[in-house]
């Protein structure tokens, strides 16, 4: 059995990681750490944990890395790069649920994120964990970037028509909505029932942190420039991103359709839709699966394509465990086959 960590379990993020490894079958939970509720049961926090055996400890890396054969970090951008170091990863392996690792470019992570990264020599060595695109490196890998829950929705559509040169990559729009447990667990005025309840809120517009981390993602040949633009949705769980471009030729219905059945008909957590057909987040909530829809507009010559994921599963906490899962050579669905919860 694995020996799993969770550096900042009473998050939502953490709490959801801890819910799919509680019935994995392949990690055990040894350590749950926080810093609220050191020696509290964790029902005590998530009352849905009641009867669990978990126990929330003040854990720190060091002690982590000792117990654990894997440690996740569920933790705001800048934790992790000052917790993770060469002498940490020589004891476990790290999977970092933040955005430290996940820019190649340390420049631009001070650019989005305003702040010096501390450990720029550790960026190379992070394997980015879009499982279905990077299992080889993931395999072999002591660190972990897990990607954002937008890039993994808006990556996961695009890639294949990028890779295939179907559509210009200098003129990518992509307008995403999220759940408002992708704002995290904190108490803000923001994120109240009566702030988000029957609205819908764009933020970041032009300037968020995740624009380079799709960009990055995206440019494998040529530089991939996208115009992103997120909206706070009032559903707790979901991300539906609608990704626009031009095509680079005259093609049809069918060529879309056959070069995503060449990237993904092996997938099982990718489900293209027939075309035409649009996925809605119900579909994939509580699930770590990713529904994609498209459709063509001769008028513009775009194609228009629809994403969906649980922003906690496929979007974080499940693709996690689905790159621990490669890490260790257990099967990539182990603990991750459920359906999504309907209705």
């Amino acid at each position: 059995m694995i020996k799993a960590g969770i550096i900042g379990a009473s998050g939502y993020v953490g709490c959801e990681l801890a819910r799919i490894l509680s019935s994995h079958g392949g990690a055990d939970l040894e350590i749950l750490s926080s810093r609220r509720g050191d020696g509290a049961e964790y029902g005590s926090i998530y009352p849905h944990f009641l009867k669990s055996p978990y126990t929330i400890t003040e854990t720190n890396i060091e002690a982590a890395a000792d117990a654990c054969d894997v440690v996740f970090i569920a933790a705001p951008h800048g934790v992790a790069a000052g917790m993770v170091s060469a002498d940490i990863l020589k004891k476990t392996r790290v999977i970092d649920m933040g955005a430290d690792f996940r820019l190649k470019d340390p420049d631009a992570y001070e650019k989005w994120y305003g702040l010096k990264h501390p450990k720029p020599e550790l960026i190379a060595e992070a394997a980015y964990g879009l499982t279905e695109l990077n299992r080889d490196e993931i395999k072999s890998a002591r660190l972990i970037a897990n990607p954002g829950c937008y890039p993994t929705a808006a990556a996961l559509a695009l890639y294949p028509l990028i890779a295939e040169g179907a559509i210009c990559p200098q003129n990518v729009v992509i307008n995403a909505m999220s759940g408002v447990s992708g704002a995290g667990r904190d108490v803000r005025e923001s994120n109240l029932f009566c702030e988000t309840n029957e609205s819908l809120k764009p933020y970041g517009v032009a300037t968020h942190r995740h624009t380079p981390e799709i960009e990055q993602t995206l440019s494998l040949g040529a530089p991939v420039t996208v115009s992103f633009a997120p909206v706070l949705a009032p559903i707790s769980r979901g991300i539906l991103a609608i990704s626009t471009a031009e095509l680079s030729g005259a093609l049809t219905v069918k060529d879309i359709a056959d070069i995503y059945d060449k990237y993904y008909t092996g997938e099982f957590f990718i489900r293209v839709l027939p075309p035409g057909e649009m996925p809605q987040t119900r579909w994939v909530k509580g699930s770590n699966f990713t529904d994609i829809g498209f459709a063509l507009d001769g008028r513009t010559n775009r194609v228009i394509i629809c994403s969906v994921i649980d922003n906690m599963v496929k979007g974080a906490s499940g693709q996690a465990i689905a790159n621990m899962n490669i890490m260790f050579g257990l099967p990539e669905r182990q603990g991750l086959s459920q359906f999504s919860v309907f209705p």
